[in-house]
């Protein structure tokens, strides 16, 4: 098939690409080469994009563009839409961009193919855990509860774990696709939209239509230059430059991280089987992690002992905990996470001494944030 991926540069799209090529496919990639994730100068120094530059047809340009999807949308079959700005903390505070490409972006697309002549069959969506703001839980009486967001004045006293109608005792449990969808964020905000505009209008137009609502994604080839997203990439930063981290709340907030291959195989799957048509599903690898047993498990990983310092601060708009329930998602398409955390973050590891490890600007993103009362 001829696959178009927006933001096809980035993480989880430059993977997919080469997979999709090593498939027989043909791909072409409209990106930004956004300079928050690529760098200053992306074509020298981006690793991200210069693994997939020789490999597919790429055309650097805006999802918010007329002119720019009607360079990329002729004779493809398939669109898969990752293109997004993925920040949670920084959404809430560029709340016109967040809106606007990720919002906007997609009603362009949607709008042309509404409008347009074309060939395409099927659009995919990059979701996110993002929708569902804090996770799933059952109460001492058995029900199954969807907390909201957490106030700051919870939070300023100590009381990171959620609460609902007055019950603190919660069990935490997998969320599947049919939990609240209540996002917390601006970014869970847009994302819930993206979904919504590509599954209605989608299957209106006779297209298939999938959406895939990926967990906390890492692995070989995230960005390391991105101080607004990845505790990962940030973590990993600060510890090779042999720097504290600072461990927000008590630390055992968690979240599920899944490998970059688990992921890829998943969209792969979406996208060539018709029984994922008309469907949302969640990806990730089904295990709660915790935020100090991530950096427990780096520091082990590069052999730098730094301070590990827990804090108490917070970030508006993070959530508590959330892990997928992927009982659909196996069923359906026979996904099965393959990589442990373990094994994921030694490779990982790995790659990261590869790079460059020029210091990121992680405390000035954070300050933007404090700056705004929307971090304590």
């Amino acid at each position: 098939m001829n696959i178009l991926i927006t933001g096809g540069a980035g993480f989880i799209g430059s993977s997919l690409a080469l997979s999709l090529i090593e498939r027989g496919h043909v791909v072409t990639i409209l990106d930004n080469l956004s300079e928050q994730i690529h760098g200053t100068n992306p074509e020298q120094h981006s690793f991200l994009f210069n693994k997939i530059k020789d490999k597919v047809t790429f055309v650097r340009g805006d999802v918010c563009l007329v002119e720019d999807w009607e360079k990329v949308l002729p004779n493809q079959d398939v669109i898969v839409h990752f293109a997004a700005e993925t920040g949670t903390g920084q959404s809430m505070y560029q709340i016109k961009k967040y809106s606007d490409v990720n919002i906007g972006g997609t009603a362009v697309m949607l709008d042309l193919l509404a409008n347009k002549k074309h060939t395409v069959k099927k659009v995919v969506v990059a979701s996110s855990r993002a929708i569902y703001g804090e996770g799933k839980y059952r109460n001492v009486q058995g029900d199954f509860v969807y907390p909201l967001s957490r106030s700051k004045e919870r939070m300023s006293s100590g009381k990171f774990e959620v609460a609902y109608n007055g019950q603190e005792d919660l069990q935490l449990v997998a969320t599947d696709e049919n939990s609240a969808v209540h996002p917390n964020s601006v970014y869970g905000i847009t994302k819930q939209f993206q979904e919504q505009l590509v599954m209605t209008v989608c299957r209106s137009l006779n297209i298939a239509p999938v959406s895939f609502r990926y967990q906390n994604v890492y692995g070989p080839g995230q960005s390391l230059k991105n101080p607004y997203t990845g505790i990962l990439s940030i973590f990993s930063n600060l510890i090779k430059h042999r720097q504290p981290i600072n461990i927000f709340e008590d630390g055992n907030e968690s979240r599920d991280f899944v490998f970059i291959n688990d992921v890829v195989d998943a969209t792969v799957a979406g996208i060539e089987s018709a029984v994922a048509n008309g469907e949302i599903f969640n990806v990730g690898s089904g295990v709660p992690t915790t935020v100090i047993q991530v950096a427990q498990t780096l520091v082990k990983a590069f052999g730098n002992e730094v301070p590990l310092n827990v804090s108490g601060d917070f970030r508006v708009g993070d959530i508590r905990h959330n892990y997928a329930d992927l009982t659909k998602i196996q069923s359906v398409l026979g996904y099965q996470p393959r990589v442990s955390f373990t094994e994921g973050i030694q490779l990982f590891a790995k790659w990261v001494n590869q790079q460059d490890h020029s210091l990121i600007a992680y405390e000035q993103s954070l300050q933007e944030m404090k700056s705004r009362g929307l971090m304590k």
